[in-house]
């Protein structure tokens, strides 16, 4: 900041209302557009170059991000400064007949990353396979009509480096809704790659020290399972409008939806990332089909989180003692999403502490040291040095990350001897001992 001035004036800059204002976040919204000019430029030698070599009209150009920008709150995380990116497509004259579009025009039609691939082999004029996920926006069979109709728009989050969440998205029109499987994990966790920025860091500092508004703090707090946002007039997604007694039946609408869609796909994420390593590495597709219902089950004990706690209660202590240990699993991450409330299942619980299966330790540690009930630390560390997948651990100092920065537990490294190579857990480990330069 001291060094380098940016082109764009830091007083011209307009911040998002999540954001603080201070000359960190100017400094770092204006070298972001000066970036993007520089990106521009590029793309701009691109096109002279195809120009010179007589192709240009015989090439479609594809111009867009990759999924959100750097900016805080941005790349990696559920939210539209998240997902959606700038798309611009140049149709060449000599193949203008493949794309019912003027050009200078613009659609507010949806296009999904997954729609590029089916696009591709259609303007080429090879069969899309049928087991393709996405649909061709250009090409044989496309009009602009139908692209301008598609208003739906599915979204997720899952692990960035070594950060674990579990977000997925639904956009209907203007309309955005979020299903937090695991709210109970502020999107501030650490993530050493974010937080080498001045700017994360300095977001963080703010609001440790109390001086962020309601707005900006949401970011280093626990989410509700579920969120709903009207983008025509909240497109920053901070009026979460899912308790409004207008909108329940779109609320119930998206919901229905959400789940119907997760079931739909047999989303392997309702298993830990170690189960899908060990199990369904190999052909993610066949082993989701074949455990479809199975993953139903577990769809159906997480979106427990959806209804009050005295309806959900029974159902979540009987699940606690089920012989599949991935119910047993989502049971405690269920518990956990509802909090102090879910209390009464202390006792069911505390018996997963010895579970056989070591990720199920981890979620009951998880529960009840996030309602302060036990000190949770002595069961992560027996998980850790227990353990022999990378991926259990990774996921296990996730947890450990999680109690020491938000509940106030105190983890002592010494004691981790690991059975595993460190991988990525080098980050949590470097992190956890203070030594990780940030």
């Amino acid at each position: 900041m001291q060094t380098e001035k940016t082109k764009t004036p830091v007083n011209k800059v307009a911040l998002h209302p999540y954001h603080p204002d201070t000359p960190t976040f100017r400094y770092t919204h204006a070298r972001y557009f000066d970036r993007m000019t520089l990106v521009d430029e590029q793309m701009g030698r691109v096109v002279e170059n195809l120009k010179e070599d007589g192709l240009l009209e015989n090439t479609f150009i594809f111009y867009f991000g990759d999924h959100g920008g750097v900016l805080p709150r941005g790349k990696g995380y559920a939210y539209e400064s998240g997902l959606h990116v700038p798309l611009v497509v140049r149709i060449p004259e000599n193949f203008k007949h493949l794309a019912d579009h003027s050009r200078g025009t613009r659609t507010n039609g949806f296009v999904s990353f997954i729609d590029f691939g089916p696009t591709v082999l259609n303007l080429a004029g090879l069969t899309v396979p049928e087991q393709m996920d996405g649909k061709a926006f250009f090409g044989k069979g496309t009009s602009a009509k139908e692209l301008a109709s598609r208003d739906e728009a599915f979204g997720y989050a899952d692990r960035f480096d070594e950060k674990y969440d579990f977000v997925r998205t639904l956009r209907k029109g203007n309309w955005k809704y979020i299903r937090n499987y695991q709210g109970f994990y502020p999107d501030g966790l650490q993530n050493n790659y974010r937080y080498r920025m001045l700017a994360f860091t300095e977001w963080r500092n703010l609001h440790k020290a109390g001086k962020l508004n309601a707005a900006q703090s949401q970011f280093f707090e626990a989410r509700p399972a579920e969120q709903l946002f009207d983008l025509s007039k909240d497109p920053h997604e901070v009026n979460d409008v899912a308790k409004n007694p207008d909108n329940q039946t779109v609320l119930k609408e998206m919901r229905d939806r959400m789940t119907e869609k997760v079931k739909g796909i047999h989303d392997l994420s309702f298993y830990p990332e170690s189960h899908m390593v060990a199990k369904a590495l190999a052909d993610g597709v066949a082993y989701g089909t074949l455990h479809a219902k199975e993953i139903n089950r577990l769809v159906d004990i997480a979106d427990l989180a959806l209804i009050p706690f005295a309806n959900a209660r029974q159902s979540l202590a009987k699940a606690m003692q089920a012989k599949n240990p991935w119910v047993r699993y989502w049971a405690c991450i269920t518990a956990a999403a509802f909090g102090d409330v879910a209390k009464p299942l202390l006792a069911d619980a505390k018996k997963l502490l010895s579970d056989d299966n070591l990720m199920v330790r981890v979620r009951a540690a998880e529960f009840l040291g996030s309602i302060k009930s036990i000190d949770p630390m002595p069961t992560l560390v027996g998980v850790l040095n227990e353990s022999v997948s990378p991926q259990e651990v990774l996921l296990t100092f996730n947890t450990v990350v999680y109690l020491r920065d938000y509940r106030g537990y105190a983890f002592d490294l010494s004691q981790i001897q690991l059975k595993t190579k460190a991988g990525e857990s080098s980050r949590r480990m470097g992190y956890l001992s203070g030594k990780e330069k940030l």
